[in-house]
Formats: structure tokens, C-alpha cells, sequence
């Protein structure tokens, strides 16, 4: 019930916020995933999230329980990625469709450094042949060159605000380097 009268709160103070757009010539698609091993205390089912950008601008999102159970934090920060390489995909695809080709890699940014080796190590390890799958997926496109895996310091991780409580100052600062924000001043009928 506590937790319920913080959302509740929180919502209330934030309701006159909103996604804003900027124009951008970047063209590129950056993302952030991360999750929290075994965060859930009923269930022990990891919770990913992710962040995908167009340039400055963010253009898709998600959090999510895994539907299955993860045996290290290295599989369940490595299935956040394979679901962010796949969003990234199907973004790619999307914008070929409207005539505005991606042509770098999309930059995949992961805290989890056995993840990171993971996806470009083509050895397959004997603890990690029940994520066989993903493993594949992402690598595949890692070989492509459509696809780069990166190391962020968890300080920098901002789809930390998706998967773990975080203190006030952090979370704000992660949520307005998501560009959710107030509307700007309105400066209608002032000279």
C-alpha cells in the first residue's frame, strides 16, 4: 500500500510531464538496456529495460519481467540485449521502409562486461547453452556489422530507471536525459 501512495504521488507531481522531440541531425540508433538479476521477490524473474534513440531523440522504450528464469546476471543482462538488438532491428527496418536508411551499427550499451563477451565471442561456453538462441541472434548481427555491444559504467546506465529503485537526484537526472520533462515556459502574450 505504501508503494502504491509513492507512485500515486509521484504521478500527481508529474502529470504536466511529457515526451519532447528535437530536431536532430544525428542519424544514428543508441541504446541502453540493462536488468536486475532475480529482482522480482516472489517469482526471483529478472526485470529488463531498455532505451533506444534516433539521434537526440528517444524513440522507443520497454521494461519487462523475463518471461524465464535467468541462472546468472550475465544471462539476464544478455537477454536484455538480445530484446534491444531485436527492437533495433525492427527500427532499422522501419526506417529503410520511410527512405531514411540507417548506415552505422547500432550502438548497443550493456554494464554487464561477461554480456558484452558474450555477444562477440563466438566460443560457446557449457554454462551458457541454454541461451543458445540469443546468443546467435545478437552475434549474427554483431558479425554483420549492424550491431555493437558496448561497456557504460553503471553510473551512466540510464535504463537503470527501468529495472532498480534509484535515489532522487540520480532518477532525475536519468529522466531528463530521457527528455521527459515539463513543457517549456509558456512566454504567450509576453513582450
Amino acid at each position: 500500500m505504501h508503494a502504491l501512495r509513492r507512485i500515486l504521488h509521484y504521478i500527481q507531481g508529474t502529470k504536466h510531464y511529457g515526451l519532447h522531440q528535437y530536431p536532430s541531425s544525428t542519424t544514428s540508433l543508441i541504446s541502453y538496456t540493462d536488468a536486475d538479476w532475480g529482482g522480482c521477490p516472489d517469482t526471483r524473474r529478472s526485470t529488463f529495460g531498455y532505451y533506444v534513440f534516433l539521434g537526440d531523440n528517444l524513440l522507443s522504450w520497454s521494461s519487462k519481467r523475463q518471461p524465464t528464469l535467468s541462472r546468472s546476471s550475465a544471462e539476464a543482462e544478455y537477454r536484455g540485449v538480445a530484446n534491444v538488438v531485436s527492437e533495433s532491428c525492427w527500427l532499422r527496418n522501419l526506417l529503410l521502409e520511410l527512405h531514411c536508411p540507417i548506415h552505422k551499427a547500432t550502438m548497443v550499451y550493456c554494464d554487464n562486461v561477461s554480456a558484452i563477451y558474450l555477444s562477440g565471442n563466438p566460443v560457446q561456453h557449457q554454462r551458457t547453452k541454454h541461451i543458445e538462441m540469443d546468443i546467435h541472434f545478437v552475434r549474427e548481427k554483431v558479425a554483420r556489422g549492424q550491431v555493437r555491444v558496448l561497456h557504460v559504467p553503471s553510473k551512466h546506465q540510464i535504463a537503470d530507471i527501468f529495472t532498480k529503485g534509484l535515489p532522487l537526484i540520480l532518477f532525475q537526472d536519468f529522466r531528463d536525459s530521457l527528455s521527459v520533462r515539463p513543457p517549456p515556459a509558456s512566454t504567450a502574450g509576453e513582450y
